[in-house]
């Protein structure tokens, strides 16, 4: 597999264009690749900012949340949330590399990951293309953040492996490797997280991906979402008290 980032301008709110920096910075594309682009830039060029001071950031991580945590209930006063089916801080709202602004995440990532893989196909005449669009979390237990997708499209999220046979042939029962999450972790990790000015990556090499030549489906997006209730960790989920935020989840 080789990933490999793409430096580009400082990207900042207002009159930005994705499509127009995606001419100017992706000369070429080749089939079987995947285009990573961080969420951030999706959303300045989307206008999803607002300018630090003019609403207070709790109201606005409520307003961005499906469920929240008040943040006193930790000891980095950081609002912990529930937003699109993901356990994230202050619903993604981020103000680094922000220029002044709260950076929201995207009004719908998969339709921008959708749009952008749409895009690409026809710039470049590809047939099997890939989008990831991309932020950075915390992990449970694991001190530091690492990437994770939050829109996709192009590809099977999830490579299967209940059925299959161990190397001493016992089948596996549960095991779904998670692809997209996997690779969003490798881009991010080469555009970094500081002032490395690299929003957007391209891998290439990675014959264990399936593509396909379509946007995904509501069925394929609705496999990747667990109820809190069946979630492996919901015993510890559900033990809190979440106060709900003004987004669906």
């Amino acid at each position: 597999m080789i990933v490999f980032p793409i430096k580009t301008n400082k990207i900042v709110p207002y009159g930005q264009s994705l499509f127009n920096i995606l001419d100017k910075y992706l000369p070429s594309l080749e089939e079987r690749s995947i285009l990573v682009v961080t969420s951030k830039i999706v959303s300045i060029c989307e206008e999803r900012v607002i300018k630090i001071g003019e609403i207070d950031k709790a109201k606005l991580i409520v307003q961005e949340s499906a469920l929240y945590l008040p943040p006193e209930n930790n000891k980095y006063n950081i609002t912990l949330t529930i937003k699109s089916g993901l356990l994230v801080p202050t619903a993604g709202i981020d103000e680094s590399n922000g220029s002044g602004y709260y950076i929201l995440w995207p009004q719908a990532p998969q339709k921008s990951a959708n749009k952008i893989r749409e895009y690409l196909q026809k710039r470049f005449h590809l047939n099997k293309i890939g989008v990831i669009i991309t932020d950075s979390k915390s992990s449970l237990l694991r001190l530091g953040t690492k990437g994770i997708a939050i829109g996709y499209s192009g590809f099977s999220p999830l490579k299967n492996y209940v059925g299959k046979p161990d190397i001493f042939g016992r089948k596996l029962k549960v095991t779904k490797a998670n692809m997209m999450d996997s690779l969003a972790v490798s881009a991010v990790l080469v555009m970094g997280e500081g002032n490395e000015q690299t929003p957007l990556a391209i891998i290439q090499d990675i014959p264990f991906v399936t593509f396909k030549k379509k946007n995904p489906s509501k069925k394929e997006l609705n496999s990747l979402i667990i109820n809190i209730k069946d979630d492996l960790y919901g015993s510890i989920l559900n033990r809190v008290r979440w106060r709900k935020g003004q987004c669906k989840m």
